[in-house]
């Protein structure tokens, strides 16, 4: 029963990757696009790891498998937040159709990438 358990949260990590990947091409800009590979990673790449973990049981290879999960659920985001940081600080533009930019208001300066003729 625990082996079936481990094959669902592989498969619906491999989903999460695959999907993670679509929104790589598929969203405006950086930071879209940061977000999808985060989430998908976190959350597609650390059920993987849980589902072998599952499967192999307590054994050189589930505890490993379990490690690599637990480093990659504590640094990926914080990654992923440094980068998006720094490019907004080295002046990357969010897509127009960005909403909230409260890093630009705290530095107040326009973030936000705007059309030419509006």
């Amino acid at each position: 029963m625990i082996e079936t358990i481990g094959w669902i949260i592989i498969v619906i990590g491999v989903l999460f990757d695959l999907l993670g990947s679509l929104g790589l091409v598929r969203f405006p800009d950086l930071y879209n696009r940061m977000q999808a590979a985060t989430k998908c990673v976190t959350l597609g790449t650390c059920g993987i790891m849980v589902g072998i973990f599952l499967i192999t049981g307590f054994s050189s290879m589930g505890i490993k498998a379990l490690i690599c999960a637990l480093f990659i659920l504590f640094t990926m985001p914080v990654a992923a937040h440094a980068l998006s940081r720094s490019s907004l600080i080295f002046g990357v533009k969010m897509w127009k159709g960005t909403v909230i930019d409260k890093l630009g208001e705290d530095k107040g300066r326009e973030q936000i990438e705007r059309d030419e003729k509006a």
